[in-house]
């Protein structure tokens, strides 16, 4: 096969791998955001509060999966891959909360451009909210991306294949209570 007729296999793949990861990354977030939106509409019912943004979490969701992906195309928290894994996971966990940190800055600015309101009114818009408000939003997605950015480690040095077969096939290498398995996976990487 010569190299033209090569090239859109290449390129159908690599779009089906970004939707795939898009997909993965939206259904974690998604998983995670409306928890916790379950969990404030409880708290709140208790004191007779109503709360009806259930749709939110889920568009949230789906910026933050395509935000995430710009992150990575960016290589953004790169640097720390041959430390212990938890330097890097931690690492990209701070560094992804202060990108969605900025972006959501960006984002509440130009949806004020839009309206008329000017440059200053994305920072007026966050600061509306409340600080405990705020807090509460860093909070929830700093520890949302522990685990996330702990497996995106794990994919990365064990390969995404022996990952997903740790978790999605039955008698995969490691189950059990002996850990030769997992141990024979990292040593095939």
């Amino acid at each position: 096969m010569n190299e033209m007729q090569m090239a859109p296999a290449g390129w159908k793949k690599k779009v089906v791998h970004e939707v795939i990861e898009y997909w993965i990354n939206f259904g974690y977030l998604a998983f995670f955001l409306v928890a916790f939106i379950w969990y404030r509409r409880l708290v709140l019912a208790e004191y007779q509060v109503q709360y009806t943004d259930y749709w939110f979490p889920l568009i949230e969701a789906a910026v933050l999966a395509k935000v995430i992906m710009i992150g990575d195309y960016l290589r953004l928290g790169r640097g720390l891959e041959q430390k212990p894994l938890i330097l890097p996971a931690l690492y990209r966990t701070v560094m992804f909360s202060v990108w969605v940190g900025i972006f959501s800055v960006l984002e509440e600015t130009v949806r004020g451009l839009v309206h008329g309101k000017g440059l200053a009114s994305g920072v007026e818009e966050i600061a509306s909210r409340g600080w405990y408000e705020l807090l509460s939003r860093c909070v929830v997605i700093f520890v949302a991306f522990i685990p996330f950015f702990s497996f995106k480690e794990l994919e990365r040095v064990l390969g995404q294949e022996k990952l997903r077969a740790l978790f999605w096939r039955r008698g995969a290498p490691g189950t059990g209570s002996n850990v030769s398995g997992i141990q024979k996976v990292v040593k095939e990487k």
